[in-house]
């Protein structure tokens, strides 16, 4: 068996995920301006060059902005700007997220009634093997995350409306990426909330089966509700 070769790292790119990684578990915040590049050179112990070729690299995926005379600062996450990348999903706030639920219950309970509407037995099959894959999720929680996206992912695939799984992915990957670690703490880390989660899926797949638009709507606005109100729990816990 023939393995594809590993590349080793170049220097900027190791600077660049360092960089990347103090972004994205909060030591670099939003608006926090970075050191000058000699001292980063030096904090790093490598070349000058090394360090600006890390951050045309962080720039380019829109995580620092330059600013003429004034320095390099980590950049505010952008509401407005609907094209998003995962890496963006490192500048959002609470309140970003919590607008990013609301979106997700706009678009889901529409996506869980047209899929009860119009959805394949092959829809139903993949929704079916999601499921399976919740209820195997117990302490495994990237399984348990993955999981839960192909669920969502399958409803919108029933929908048969490709503009709209489009935009969904969108939000998915960013709400996914951007939840990661509140998810781990909070959704699937307990038996009991794995449970309470399965069950919320659960009935929406019964709705949906069921050709039922009405109940398949209620059910996902009633699981969404619930991952806000524990999202919520998080960041008063978080506050303390």
């Amino acid at each position: 068996m023939e393995y594809k070769k590993i590349k080793p790292k170049k220097i900027y790119e190791e600077v660049a995920d360092a960089l990347q990684e103090a972004i994205r578990s909060g030591e670099l915040k939003p608006g926090t301006k970075l050191e000058s590049v000699q001292q980063l050179a030096e904090s790093f112990q490598v070349g000058r060059s090394a360090i600006r070729e890390a951050l045309t690299a962080l720039k380019a995926m829109g995580l620092i902005e330059m600013r003429q005379g004034e320095g390099t600062y980590v950049k505010e996450f952008q509401a407005d700007a609907f094209s998003f990348s995962l890496a963006t999903a490192m500048l959002m706030n609470q309140q970003d997220v919590m607008h990013l639920l609301e979106v997700r219950k706009i678009i889901e309970t529409g996506a869980a009634a047209t899929a009860a509407k119009k959805h394949t037995t092959e829809n139903l099959k993949k929704m079916d093997l999601a499921l399976g894959g919740m209820k195997a999720a117990l302490g495994n929680e990237e399984l348990g995350e993955t999981s839960d996206l192909q669920f969502h992912l399958a409803i919108s695939e029933a929908t048969q409306n490709p503009m709209l799984t489009n935009l969904l992915l969108q939000v998915s990957d960013l709400m996914q990426e951007t939840m990661k670690e509140t998810r781990r703490i909070t959704l699937f880390s307990l038996e009991k909330t794995t449970d309470k989660l399965y069950d919320e899926h659960l009935v929406i797949y019964e709705a949906i089966a069921a050709g039922n638009e009405e109940a398949a709507r209620s059910a996902m606005l009633t699981h969404l509700n619930n991952v806000e109100e524990i999202l919520e729990e998080f960041f008063k816990q978080s506050q303390i």
